[in-house]
């Protein structure tokens, strides 16, 4: 008995589907790391264009694809799975979303204890009109302080946990590390899972010598970012979960803007 394939039936509304597929499955996969590849679950977006004429798109066609992907995710296996969807799903434009926890292994300052911190990350790979696009989004947890409560407090000044996040559009690939290390580089001072009392006296002493305002994160990033020919174009956002306010700093800048 042959089964009708409803979603390849003609549709009469003239109305083409810019993206349409599949939204937050959660997979395990691989991702590559400088210290080899990393085991973790994601949450993929995988969406392919729909002419006017075609009913519908194969849904099942999107979660196939990832039971048989094998190999660990990065820039260039990215850019085949992309294309390979496209080629399974009939389609000339589309779009894969991969959203992770990504884990580093962190050295105390003083103690030399080793802890795991983790990041949210997010790749996202696009063919349109024929052209390969790749996106990397990190969200880096880091600590700020104040420049103005340290210039008139007679002693201390007020800091909080802040999270940068970053964008980039890249032209080839670039390591989820070396994202991490430009932000932790321009905070006052990077985060650690586990800490000693010496270590607690480090990095508290480390933030207090290098103040930095929301607006000096965001700035400081954005100078060390257009110096990279990989990038294209990028966001940088930074939020500082006020300590002494009821409300967030926050500052953005987009290159080009």
């Amino acid at each position: 008995m042959m089964i009708p394939d409803v979603q390849s039936t003609q549709d009469l509304r003239n109305t083409p589907i810019n993206q349409v597929g599949i939204k937050d499955l959660r997979f395990p996969i691989r991702v590559h790391s400088q210290d080899g590849t990393q085991s973790t679950v994601a949450r993929l977006t995988m969406t392919v264009f729909l002419p006017a004429e075609q009913k519908g798109t194969h849904m099942s066609r999107f979660v196939a694809l990832m039971e048989e992907q094998t190999a660990a995710i990065d820039f260039d296996e990215l850019r085949r799975l992309t294309g390979e969807m496209l080629q399974r799903l009939d389609s000339h434009s589309g779009k894969i979303s991969v959203s992770f926890p990504f884990f580093r292994q962190k050295t105390a300052p003083i103690s030399g204890i080793k802890s795991l911190l983790d990041y949210d990350v997010t790749l996202c790979g696009e063919i349109k009109n024929g052209e390969y696009a790749y996106r990397l989004k990190v969200l880096i947890p880091v600590t700020s302080l104040c420049p103005c409560s340290k210039e008139i407090s007679q002693y201390g000044a007020h800091n909080q946990r802040s999270h940068v996040t970053l964008s980039l559009q890249c032209s080839a690939d670039v390591a989820i590390e070396e994202v991490i290390d430009l932000v932790e580089n321009q905070a006052s001072c990077q985060l650690y899972g586990l800490l000693k009392r010496p270590d607690e006296k480090y990095v508290t002493e480390k933030a207090y010598e290098n103040p930095k305002f929301v607006e000096d994160m965001v700035r400081d990033i954005a100078v060390a970012l257009r110096s990279d020919s990989r990038v294209q174009a990028f966001e940088v956002e930074s939020e500082n979960f006020e300590s002494i306010h009821n409300h967030s700093a926050y500052a953005v800048i987009t290159y080009p803007s």
